[in-house]
């Protein structure tokens, strides 16, 4: 990574510890929403954080190698069409869009709430990637993050 891009290296080593542990509190936040407070749209902003935190600490450039605005489309598409598929079957097994057709399980596990953990990762793709593609055409038009300090011609 080139040292010159972003901000100072106290900066881009808390966020590089932060980052790790934003992923792995969205991840819970994401999976254990139908049991606590969170779900997919708490959880899609966290993790949006992250990629935005990243963006922000070492530059555009950096983190459009890993995930760039194409990519976060397809994901954000992903997201619709998992959200969409789950409510078409629950139509055609049950009667209804977003029918649980999965069952109930036992209460306070993971797997206790049918369809809706499906459900919330799909949301998550979806808002945390949306978000983000909606960060980088703001830093696209360099209203939000400026890479390189413009220089004074002479």
């Amino acid at each position: 990574m080139d040292k010159h891009t972003g901000m100072t290296p106290i900066v881009k080593m808390i966020t590089e510890v932060l980052c790790g542990l934003m992923l792995v509190f969205g991840a819970f936040i994401v999976l254990y929403g139908h049991i606590t407070p969170g779900g997919g749209f708490p959880g899609g902003v966290m993790i949006a954080l992250v990629y935005i935190l990243i963006t922000l600490a070492y530059g555009r450039v950096i983190v459009e190698r890993k995930v760039s605005g194409i990519i976060a489309s397809v994901v954000d598409d992903i997201g619709a069409l998992i959200f969409w598929s789950v409510g078409m079957i629950g139509l055609f097994v049950g009667g209804s869009y977003l029918f649980n057709f999965l069952g109930k399980g036992s209460p306070f596990h993971i797997l206790s709430a049918g369809t809706i953990i499906i459900n919330n990762i799909a949301i998550t793709l979806k808002v945390g990637m949306c978000l983000y593609a909606i960060f980088l055409a703001l830093a696209i038009l360099q209203r939000v993050v400026i890479d390189e300090p413009k220089e004074e011609e002479e």
